[in-house]
């Protein structure tokens, strides 16, 4: 039996402050590597999501230049995935664009993440490039997931 949707005003989504710890446990779900996460997550604004006061998801908007963000990393806690908690950070992230007045969104995901791709996809974004080989030359480690090596980046864009 598939579990109750979390409802959109149950979370509290809200940005961290640059003093404030980062959810390293949630961050390394969508991105195994500290090392690569560090690389872009101190130039990125960083957005908890809060149920109960527990925080359960994140999600990172990096600005590329004035018309365009990108979701670097976006991540729910194991436990919580599966009960609409993803679509609601996304819808979250693209509204916040919207309001900083910017004409798209983009993000990224590996050619095996297809939980991810039939996500983004679902909320509205569209496949608009491939990095082909991208995580094998940036990943010391092979990523296996749903049984597929990782190597290429699919890139998603949605216009705003």
């Amino acid at each position: 039996m598939k579990e109750k949707p979390i409802a959109a005003n149950d979370l509290v989504i809200t940005a961290l402050e640059k003093t404030d710890a980062l959810p390293y446990d949630l961050l390394l779900i969508a991105d195994p590597s500290k090392h690569a996460i560090d690389k872009y997550i101190f130039d990125s604004i960083v957005y908890k999501a809060d149920l109960k006061g527990r925080t359960i998801g994140c999600y990172a908007l990096f600005g590329i230049d004035h018309e365009t963000v990108e979701i670097k990393n976006i991540a729910v806690d194991e436990s919580f995935q599966g009960k609409g908690i993803g679509t609601i950070l996304l819808n979250d992230a693209v509204e916040k664009a919207k309001l900083k007045g910017l004409k798209k969104i983009i993000i990224g995901t590996g050619n095996s993440s297809v939980g991810q791709l039939y996500l983004y996809q679902k909320v509205g974004f569209r496949i608009t490039g491939i990095e082909r080989d991208f995580f094998k030359e940036n990943y010391d480690e092979p990523i296996i997931e749903n049984g597929i090596e990782c190597r290429d980046m699919i890139v998603l864009t949605k216009e705003l």
